[in-house]
């Protein structure tokens, strides 16, 4: 892990920790997982950072050969998972699309709060996470992974994300490093 710094207007993404996504089978366990996410979240708060909670409310348009019936899921599948203990003064974003930037008025969000770095949790890491990743820092947002407090559906797929993508996406750290840059940035 590599986070070294966290800038004065740095927010924390929180991706698809909804009810139907952690319902399902991953590599790590998801209550680990939305139990790091709130961690973080109750620390970007305590320094008054901007949370912003993102949910999955359906599927991009086109053809893929790897589709989902979306029309089958549980009424409640895009609630966010309870255990993330959202706060009323948290951002929620709604997206159709694998990252969290497209169509979905995230990226003027973190402009008007003058936010200049990004840190990013969530399921899956090879999707969801990994697509905002590279939309924040094609975006120029300096970009640090929050890899404790992320799974996927495949050991491989998560593994390879988080050894060979996110290095060339920004920096990578545990969730308790993350809080301790936190703190250090508040002295």
């Amino acid at each position: 892990m590599t986070a070294t710094v966290l800038d004065k207007h740095t927010a924390l993404i929180v991706i698809d920790l909804q009810k139907g996504i952690v319902a399902q089978p991953m590599v790590h366990p998801t209550d680990v997982v939305v139990a790091r996410a709130a961690q973080l979240a109750a620390a970007f708060r305590a320094h008054a950072l901007p949370v912003v909670l993102v949910t999955v409310h359906g599927g991009a348009p086109g053809r893929s050969e790897q589709t989902r019936n979306l029309a089958d899921l549980p009424r409640d599948w895009d609630e966010l998972a309870p255990g993330l203990s959202a706060q009323a003064g948290d951002y929620r974003i709604g997206k159709r699309t694998w990252g969290a930037f497209t169509a979905t008025g995230l990226e003027g969000l973190l402009r008007a709060h003058r936010v200049t770095q990004v840190v990013i949790a969530g399921i899956a890491t090879s999707i969801g996470v990994e697509s905002t990743a590279r939309q924040a820092h094609e975006l120029g947002f300096h970009v640090t992974l929050a890899c404790d407090a992320m799974t996927d559906f495949s050991a491989e797929a998560h593994d390879h994300s988080v050894k060979r993508i996110f290095p060339r996406l920004g920096e990578t750290a545990t969730t308790d490093e993350i809080v301790a840059l936190l703190a250090r940035r508040a002295q």
